[in-house]
């Protein structure tokens, strides 16, 4: 986070708020980052407001830009500007989708967590990072070379967002039921899978000193188990990753990242493996 020198910042004009440009600040003021403001639009009608507040930024000593722009659709247009103002953090604001229509069509923030490059941070509560618990969730039962490259980034994520904010670091991953893990014959049926996964986090436990109070490992399907406890811990963010699966087999499996989205109540940050990343950013560099 601190290594993050410029953050894209979605603006929403509808909203009476705007819980990303919120958090935006609260980050470059710790970070020192500046802030790039997009709004996603077909006409040029919110020239007045980015001027408004970008100058209101600048009172404030916070390095700010802004343009209004528009391609093919929201994400496509968020990623154009992240790549072109070469924005290490998009932050945008949640906003939950009509459950039919999330049946129907795939929803553009879930189309932004699979093909932004950088991490996207969604907003989704007003509450100060300052003090709070920082939730990183990790599937330690996938140890292909990804996800133990994903892990570490995220809990190395986790970490450095609780030291900037002060804030406690708690770890959770979510086991599955013997029934689920018989099918995946990844372990034997008779495994006791809660202590293969705490040992799987003892790296995690020693290189950030996490005692056992702050280690969730928990029986049952991720998308059930992380809102839980971070409920439960009153997270002020949750840091989870994604493969960004796409296409149909995406559809089926399902990315636990965007399951939780509307289930979260805390912020969620969501980051994706370097290879992935590279990926992707041929995939920008195309369009």
């Amino acid at each position: 986070m601190q290594k993050i020198n410029k953050l894209l910042v979605v603006i929403e004009p509808e909203l009476m708020e705007s819980l990303a440009l919120k958090r935006a600040k609260q980050i470059a003021e710790k970070t020192k980052a500046a802030l790039h403001l997009l709004i996603c639009d077909k006409e040029d009608k919110h020239a007045a407001l980015l001027s408004v507040l970008e100058n209101a930024l600048r009172a404030e000593g916070v390095t700010a830009s802004s343009e209004r722009s528009w391609h093919e659709s929201k994400h496509q247009t968020i990623i154009r500007a992240q790549q072109a103002e070469n924005c290490g953090l998009v932050i945008k604001q949640h906003i939950p989708d009509n459950p039919l229509k999330k049946l129907l069509l795939t929803p553009e923030d879930w189309k932004l967590l699979r093909y932004c490059p950088a991490p996207v941070l969604l907003a989704k509560c007003a509450t100060d990072w300052d003090n709070g618990v920082v939730l990183t969730a990790v599937d330690v039962g996938n140890d292909d070379a990804d996800h133990m490259e994903l892990h570490k980034s995220i809990v190395d994520a986790g970490f450095e967002i609780a030291s900037l904010v002060k804030g406690k670091l708690h770890v959770v991953s979510a086991y599955p039921a013997p029934m689920l893990a018989a099918v995946e014959a990844a372990y034997p049926i008779e495994t006791e899978y809660e202590a293969i996964y705490r040992k799987a986090c003892e790296g995690f436990q020693k290189q950030y000193d996490i005692d056992g109070s702050r280690l969730h490992v928990e029986e049952g399907p991720a998308d059930v188990i992380i809102p839980r406890v971070a409920d439960e811990l009153h997270a002020a963010v949750t840091v989870m990753g994604t493969v960004a699966r796409t296409g149909f087999s995406g559809a089926l499996i399902g990315n636990t990242a965007e399951v939780v989205i509307d289930k979260l109540k805390s912020d969620i940050l969501v980051l994706k493996p370097e290879e992935m990343t590279r990926h992707l950013e041929k995939l920008a560099s195309k369009h």
